[in-house]
């Protein structure tokens, strides 16, 4: 008989204490508690962290919590991990569609816009009819299918689905996050942590409804078939079935260079990334990319490309210019400077981690080198463009699958690879099943006796895999972190919702704007944070004086009515010039430091008063304005 200091050591009383699904539940009746009891109708400038009400912070604490004593507790079983993280989603990227009546982002109605085009035109049309917007019928994937999901859901449009996007779009991206992940360990600690670590600190803002949010995804799809299906040879029944996953494989580059302009070239980095590493050097996924991205380029997006390159030629090696901000891209205000610095600290700690967790895991360093290069690959294209200011972000994002995978490495004791775990099954086999041929061996083991014995198997093999009681700094200190890095990303990602979010009274007052234009009309309006603002664009132009140069803008402020109503006047005889001022577009140019609140009143006032303007429509979101025909 087995004395009882063999059995194994007592966890700790908060394994032992605590139910994953305790947590879970307490974290999501929290949250909708919080989501009935918040007020979206006055934001501020720090958006929605200051509306929401205290107990959605309380329940992202419970949550993360909950996820990190569960995904480091023995024996949890491996449901809990994900039934966490698709909890995180629903706090963290539905809240805004429960809460806002109305679709977030400009771009996201830009969008809609382009759609409906689609569907009222039917066929994609050229730069003749469309002007500068001809550039989304030469990468018409995403709006082609989202087209075709209009008609089959049978919805007058996009635009009552696509406040549930963010959501949709993280959920798109869990399965090549975990087919990547997966290929280089089986630690679910380190999966699931590394999982979630990227969705806290992607806040960017890309998994709204856009090309780039499905792209995304795809690219993802992309590196996780060519790392898990394309490293050494094999043999020809191995080769046989890569070609189907080369099928496979151009169909998914096909779909993400008829839907995004910059996606393909982070793809092509990144596969060039991984030929650098010797078990990767297939060249049939670099090829397949960068013939399909040529081709492209040469007749479908031939327009787009002609026009743009000596600007995109002159940007290259700039890269001081490519990753600064610039005029009416600077945030101004106590709100928006804090949410601003929320975000570089959240990517910064990340990115940190990153580089911890490359030192302290020197193992995981040289098994997952694919993953480190993966990071780093989209670095150049700093040097390659702007991409109108945004190229910083988009670096970001892209680089954020590889770092998130060394940031949770950072934040465990010791983490397994896929290799370690396999010859760890070697070295420990199982306990043998077969009887005891001994023939004195006498009578089987009674129940206490089977217990104690299976209690130390279980323990020997939990130690022979490495997952010993580790100290308790190992827990608190990752999971303040880990919280610390679940908190803010509120005010990075909703910390502008003031800009993003639009009224349905802005809504209807936009809506009586093009509904009375006559074709050939002019709409007018700061800028273009407003809903709708490319509302019918095939046949009402649009003008934001504030995408001006600096010294027009300045002369619409010095004499605002008579200078508006010289740019209005060459409307075509058929139309009308009108005149928009919204809260949309007050907040935005007041955050982004184009044009103070007194600017902008003094703007508005000075058409009011004019004898110029007529107003033509009024609610509690704005006001419109005509200019008078001649004669009146």
């Amino acid at each position: 008989m087995s004395d009882l200091s063999d059995l194994p050591p007592a966890r700790p009383w908060w394994n032992t204490a605590f139910h994953p699904g305790v947590a879970l539940l307490v974290a999501l009746a929290l949250w909708v508690w919080a989501v009935t009891h918040t007020d979206v109708s006055d934001l501020d400038d720090f958006g929605l962290v200051t509306a929401v009400h205290p107990t959605f912070w309380a329940g992202l604490v419970v949550l993360t919590a909950g996820f990190w004593l569960t995904v480091r507790g023995p024996r949890r079983h491996p449901a809990w991990a994900p039934a966490y993280v698709l909890g995180l989603l629903v706090m963290e990227r539905a809240t805004q569609a429960v809460l806002y009546p109305t679709p977030l982002y400009a771009w996201a109605w830009k969008h809609d816009a382009i759609i409906d085009h689609l569907l009222t035109a039917g066929r994609l049309q050229s730069e003749d009819v469309l002007g500068d917007l001809a550039v989304y019928d030469q990468w018409p994937g995403f709006f082609a299918a989202q087209a075709t999901l209009v008609k089959l859901l049978g919805v007058d449009s996009a635009a009552q689905f696509m406040a549930w996007w963010p959501l949709v779009s993280s959920l798109m991206l869990l399965l090549p996050l975990l087919l990547l992940y997966r290929t280089f360990t089986e630690d679910r600690r380190l999966i699931w942590t590394a999982v979630w670590l990227f969705y806290v600190a992607n806040w960017v803002g890309q998994d709204y409804f856009s090309p780039q949010s499905v792209a995304f995804a795809l690219h993802l799809g992309v590196l996780a078939v060519v790392l898990r299906r394309y490293g050494r040879p094999g043999r020809p029944a191995a080769q046989q079935r890569q070609a189907v996953w080369t099928v496979l494989l151009t169909v998914l580059v096909v779909a993400v260079v008829i839907s995004h302009q910059l996606t393909p070239g982070m793809l092509i980095v990144s596969l060039a990334a991984l030929f650098l590493v010797r078990h990767y050097r297939d060249k049939v996924p670099l090829i397949t990319t960068v013939v399909i991205f040529l081709a492209w380029c040469l007749t479908a997006a031939l327009p787009f490309l002609s026009a743009t390159m000596p600007e995109m030629i002159r940007s290259i090696g700039d890269i001081g210019g490519n990753v600064s901000t610039g005029y009416g891209a600077t945030p101004t205000g106590t709100g928006a400077v804090t949410t601003s610095w929320a975000a570089r600290l959240l990517s910064a700690s990340v990115l940190l981690l990153a580089v911890v967790g490359v030192l302290r895991q020197p193992v995981l360093r040289h098994r997952a080198m694919p993953l480190l290069l993966l990071a780093a690959a989209p670095l150049p294209m700093l040097g390659a463009s702007s991409y109108g200011s945004e190229m910083i972000f988009r670096v970001l994002m892209f680089m954020l699958p590889g770092a998130a995978f060394f940031a949770a490495a950072a934040l465990l004791p010791q983490v397994r690879t896929l290799t370690a775990m396999e010859n760890s099954r070697q070295a420990t086999p199982g306990p043998d099943p077969s009887p005891d041929p001994r023939p004195d061996s006498g009578p089987g083991p009674g129940p206490i006796q089977g217990l104690i014995q299976r209690l130390i198997q279980d323990r020997d093999r939990d130690r022979g895999r490495g997952e010993r009681r580790e100290p308790r700094r190992y827990v608190w200190l990752p999971l303040l972190a880990l919280l610390a890095g679940t908190l803010a990303f509120v005010p990075s990602y909703s910390g502008k919702d003031r800009i993003s979010y639009f009224p349905p009274a802005e809504v209807d007052l936009v809506r009586q704007v093009f509904e009375q234009a006559p074709d050939g009309s002019l709409v007018v309006a700061a800028d273009r944070n407003y809903p709708l603002a490319f509302d019918q664009y095939w046949r009402v132009d649009h003008y934001w004086f504030l995408d001006d140069s600096r010294e027009h803008v300045d002369r619409i402020v010095r004499d605002p009515a008579a200078t508006l109503a010289r740019d209005m006047s060459a409307v075509e005889p058929s139309g009308r010039a009108y005149l928009l001022f919204t809260r949309g577009q007050f907040a935005d140019a007041e955050m982004n430091g184009f044009l103070t609140e007194g600017q902008l009143d003094r703007i508005e006032g000075s058409i009011a008063a004019s004898p110029l303007f007529e107003r033509v429509a009024a609610n509690d979101a704005g006001t419109a304005y005509a200019l008078k025909e001649a004669g009146r």
